[in-house]
């Protein structure tokens, strides 16, 4: 080992925790892409792996009642590789012990052979072989305490039918399992049941007939001819659009989900890549300043330009070894909790727990490239030093009076202030970099802390305004709306009201979108439309009322007109003006009046659902044990418990981000504060300490040094709230999808607490740094190095 080998290692031990301030900050980044950056790609290796092994279709489409005769004639469409019909159907379960009913989804198995698409893996026990027997989705099993020979009861098309667990099985098709109108996975009250063929013929008279196909496609067949060609042939029979892997609803949300921690990966670690850059710049510059003789003495004793250079940059290397080492542990260890909180909502078999090793190799060269980059231009400084000049002591700095001199005069400001204030003025570049680094951290803290505020506007306008009933009856298909009686004499029923869901495709121009259109009545109290301001909105007697992403998707504002392909009824195509546009975060809301629905129909009115209210708490259950029985019923969503798994899920996700935002923003401020402070000390230590002489108390030359990075860290304040509203409002654009959106709320308080937060940080750093200030032994300060 060489004699400038031991002084990067001696250096490195005595600015330790300089450097440990700018690793933490470094690691802070590489944390950050591990878990956004390597949990995407993770999770996109889980899906396509997943996807392959079992086979998972390419299209998706559905029928009224289609012959098994036309399987031929769509797996003759060009490019088509595979394909799959079955029945599936929606039926209320009766599980025992549980006063509450809950919701399946059926779904017919080939009676002779396995699946040839969306191949369901058994997860234990045997697959049906009577009619009477029913393999259920692992989470369903298990959240109702389900093992193989349970029993429960289904009411199949109005024939009530006990049925016995054979086994469990997750399915590609429903990694993202929710049921009909529901928010979020309740694994409990829906779940995915597979049951022979010829049951499901038999029960809802499908015999020699299908009413769902899925289609595998050859590699690199275009899609949009297939669905063309495939909704052609269903049409007849009462076909909907085809979907293609996009418009999924499972897939749909997982891609959501990835897309949310690829933005995270792109908005984040640049942030605290650029701290990283401008702190290495500031300690290493102020080394390279300090060491100028060291430097003049290595080069006069044979090292070369090349060997001066690389010890300062093996210095910040060394720096970043330590931060991107903590990080890999950091990101690791939120990498595996990231993927067990994916593991409740998203049913894999099997999941990548850490991240992939290229995420590992692109964050520590990213680290690298940031140290380096900071510690570049005073390295080259250095090496570029004549050994004369290097040994000589730096010409002083020439001051001269200036505007904030004679500002100061006339303030009357105390003699420690004009000090502050000069020392901004003369180093302004420093100062910018510093403030602005104060400004990323509350950035940081903005951008994140916003999310409760947006949650409580989602939850409000969501649940408390539009969606106020307790229950909602689903029936296909529609009944007519006298059947409204029935319900509103169930015990405990204190409203009911009628509401009609109809699949469409919306055009204009070249721009479609294939959505639910929904009837709202004037006189709507439980299921209303909410626009931004609170109001209800009611559409008019003529119009169609859209969401505000589906208007932008359609390129369409109020009095356009829109032309509605129905699939349902006759299939009737209509051209309906735009009424309004209101805002909505859940899907993409389409809204008629109930009334001028039936008459686009031309037939009496009908429901597909009624929204219910309970008279009190204790009613449910006799409803409940009621509904049941219910013969036309195929589904019911529990509204209250619906909301309340919501509320829970999200209370404690945004509990785990905010916790982590805030660390990591005052990572951020003790990185910039500390080291801000400890340069200056370093700077001004023999100034300070002929301060002292003269006669100046501890507490002022203290307030010289902390008042100029408090300062900075009170003026980083407005220009942060600026950077965070914008990364804020980047996040929220970047997170928009059809499923949902997150609006953009951002309250005083968000501001208040992002700025308390650094401000603390900032004075405990300073605090530190002044503690160090009043041990100075002012002679040995005082001593002139020769």
């Amino acid at each position: 080992m060489q004699a400038i080998d031991i002084k990067l290692l001696r250096d490195f031990g005595r600015l330790w925790i300089q450097g440990l301030a700018i690793a933490l900050v470094l690691a802070a980044g590489v944390a950050v892409i591990l878990m956004s950056a390597g949990m995407s790609g993770a999770l996109k290796e889980t899906r396509d792996t997943y996807y392959d092994q079992h086979r998972f279709a390419d299209v998706f489409a559905a029928a009224r009642r289609a012959p098994d005769s036309l399987a031929q004639e769509l797996r003759d469409i060009p490019g088509v590789a595979d394909i799959e019909t079955q029945v599936r159907a929606y039926a209320v379960l009766d599980i025992p012990g549980r006063a509450k009913p809950a919701t399946g989804l059926l779904i017919s198995r080939p009676e002779f052979g396995e699946a040839r698409l969306n191949l369901p893996l058994l997860r234990s026990g045997r697959w049906p072989e009577t009619g009477t027997e029913v393999v259920v989705n692992e989470p369903f099993a298990e959240a109702n305490g389900f093992a193989i020979g349970s029993t429960f009861s289904v009411n199949l098309n109005g024939r009530k039918r006990a049925l016995t667990i054979t086994g469990t099985a997750l399915s590609p098709e429903f990694i993202y399992t929710i049921g009909p109108g529901a928010l979020m996975p309740q694994n409990e009250t829906f779940g995915i049941l597979w049951m022979q063929a010829d049951m499901m013929d038999a029960a809802f008279n499908m015999a020699g007939a299908f009413d769902t196909v899925s289609l595998a496609l050859l590699p690199r067949t275009p899609v949009e001819p297939v669905k063309d060609a495939v909704q052609a042939l269903l049409e007849p029979y009462g076909g909907r659009s085809p979907v293609d892997r996009s418009g999924q609803q499972s897939n749909a949300f997982l891609d959501a989900e990835i897309t949310q921690l690829e933005v995270l990966a792109y908005v984040l670690p640049p942030i605290f890549l650029g701290i990283t850059v401008f702190l290495v710049n500031m300690v290493i510059g102020r080394i390279v300043f300090l060491e100028r003789a060291e430097i003049g003495l290595m080069k006069a004793v044979g090292y070369s330009d090349w060997e001066v250079c690389l010890h300062y940059l093996m210095l910040a290397a060394l720096i970043a070894l330590v931060g991107i080492g903590i990080g890999w542990v950091v990101g690791t260890w939120l990498a595996r909790e990231m993927a067990e909180l994916f593991g409740k909502y998203y049913d894999f078999p099997f999941l990548v727990f850490n991240a992939p090793t290229r995420v590992y190799v692109l964050s520590a060269l990213l680290g690298l490239a940031a140290t380096s980059a900071g510690a570049l231009r005073s390295a080259l400084q250095a090496a570029r030093m004549a050994p004369a000049v290097a040994m000589a002591p730096p010409a002083p700095p020439r001051f001269r009076r200036s505007w904030l001199d004679v500002l100061a005069t006339a303030l009357s400001l105390s003699q420690p202030t004009r000090m502050i204030l000069r020392s901004l003025v003369r180093w302004p570049m420093r100062a910018a970099m510093t403030m602005l680094g104060m400004a990323l951290a509350v950035s940081v803290l903005v951008a994140s802390n916003f999310f409760p505020d947006a949650v409580d506007e989602i939850i409000d306008k969501g649940f408390y305004q539009s969606n106020r009933q307790d229950m909602l009856l689903l029936f296909d298909p529609d009944v007519p709306v006298a059947a409204l009686d029935e319900v509103r004499r169930m015990p405990g029923v204190l409203q009911a009201e009628p509401q009609q869901y109809h699949a469409a495709v919306l055009r204009r121009g070249p721009y479609e979108k294939q959505v639910a259109i929904s009837t709202v009545s004037p006189d709507t109290d439980l299921a209303r439309v909410i626009d931004q301001d609170g109001d209800v909105v009611i559409p008019d007697r003529s119009g169609i009322l859209l969401s505000d992403r589906l208007a932008a998707a359609l390129h369409v504002t109020a009095g356009d007109i829109v032309t509605a392909q129905f699939e349902s009824g006759n299939f009737q195509t209509f051209d309906i003006p735009v009424s309004g546009v209101v805002t909505q975060f859940f899907g993409l809301g389409a809204y008629l009046d109930h009334d001028a629905m039936s008459r686009l129909f031309e037939q009496a009115p009908r429901m597909s659902a009624a929204n219910v209210t309970l008279a009190d708490p204790g009613a449910a259950e006799a409803f409940e044990e009621r509904i049941k029985e219910f013969p036309v019923l195929s589904g019911t969503i529990n509204m209250t418990e619906n909301r309340q798994s919501f509320l829970d899920t999200l209370a404690q996700n945004i509990l785990i981000v905010t916790a982590v935002y805030a660390v990591l923003g005052t990572i951020i401020t003790v990185g910039v504060a500390y080291n801000g402070a400890r340069v200056q000390l370093s700077e001004r230590a023999r100034e300070l300490a002929s301060l002292r002489i003269l006669g100046f108390s501890h507490a002022e030359t203290s307030y010289i040094l902390a008042g100029e990075i408090l300062l900075l860290a009170l003026l980083a304040q407005p220009l942060g709230w600026w950077i965070g509203t914008f990364v804020a409002k980047l996040m929220t654009d970047s997170y928009a999808s059809d499923l949902y959106a997150i609006p953009l709320v951002l309250m005083p308080a968000t501001y208040a607490r992002a700025s308390l937060i650094v401000l603390a940080a900032a004075v405990v750093s300073v605090a530190i740094v002044t503690r160090r200030l009043n041990r100075l032994d002012l002679i040995s300060v005082m001593k002139t190095r020769e």
